[in-house]
């Protein structure tokens, strides 16, 4: 056991660099950075080490974005966050598996890095105002002002639905099952009319550069694909029940989101580079 803050905090730190650039292998850089201007500090000086440490991480990750900047203006295709595995116990927490899914982390997305930043401490850890100014480098007022914009933003954009994991797990399962059968017409039944699929390759694997629409058009597509030899697993990824997919034309991480009994977004992930923390971690777990 240890007695240090920035391992007691640990835990909270990478969510909080997560939300903020949706990608666990960035976030864990910027966990390193920190740890390594933290092993530097006076801690006789430091006040409250969970404000400092968080403060010292969401100036890091704010740093981050601003270098990836490029290069996701770069990305082929459409950009989807990192999948996130996690313990089926987080669905418990519904306020938490909210704001790691996919679907809130693609919102987050549309908001600038400071907006970003203020939401995800405010509105997502609670954190008082006067402490995310220090953090983001703001006046608390000016917090204020940018917290209710983002707010509204994510409002606005943010899907409304209420799922219960057994009821999307039970959807997982018949949309895995009518993948495997390749038969349009399971599909077309297991998803919403204006079902859209977002996929992400990187420009390394085969995946279409623009979201698709409506349920014709993504059952066509699916039912398509490469289904021979192929390899499925249940995964829990961002806090609900995902599917891990290997084939011969590489691995797939797919998330779902579910409405009414019904399939209204599917975020497939091919994009190797993305895949490999989950894959390690799900290949340690077999």
């Amino acid at each position: 056991m240890t007695d240090d803050p920035f391992v007691a905090h640990r835990s909270l730190l990478f969510t909080v660099a997560y939300e903020m650039l949706g990608s666990a292998a960035d976030a864990e850089d910027v966990l390193q950075e920190t740890w390594l201007r933290w092993a530097d500090v006076d801690r006789s000086q430091v006040r409250d080490p969970r404000a400092y440490l968080v403060r010292a991480v969401t100036r890091q990750a704010l740093n981050r974005i601003r270098t990836l900047a490029r290069r996701r203006e770069d990305y082929v295709g459409e950009w989807l966050p990192e999948p996130l595995l996690t313990h089926p116990d987080v669905a418990d927490d519904v306020e938490l598996a909210e704001n790691i899914s996919i679907a809130m982390l693609t919102v987050l997305e549309t908001l600038g890095p400071v907006e970003r930043a203020v939401f995800v401490l405010r509105e997502v850890f609670d954190m008082p105002h006067d402490e995310v100014a220090e953090a983001v480098g703001k006046t608390p007022a000016a917090v204020r002002q940018i917290a209710r914009r983002a707010r509204n933003h994510v409002a606005a954009r943010q899907p409304r639905v209420n799922v219960s994991p057994m009821e999307h797990k039970a959807v997982l399962d018949r949309f895995l099952a009518a993948l495997h059968t390749g038969r349009i017409q399971d599909l077309l039944e297991i998803m919403a009319p204006d079902v859209i699929l977002v996929a992400d390759g990187g420009g390394l694997t085969a995946a279409a550069l623009a979201p698709v629409h409506g349920a014709e058009l993504v059952a066509t597509m699916l039912a398509g694909t490469e289904r021979r030899e192929s390899e499925t697993m249940l995964v829990w990824l961002n806090g609900a029940p995902a599917i891990r997919i290997r084939s011969d034309s590489g691995p797939a991480a797919v998330s779902l989101l579910i409405e009414n009994g019904r399939i209204t977004r599917i975020y497939a992930t091919s994009n190797p580079q993305k895949l490999t923390r989950i894959d390690k971690l799900t290949d340690l777990t077999r």
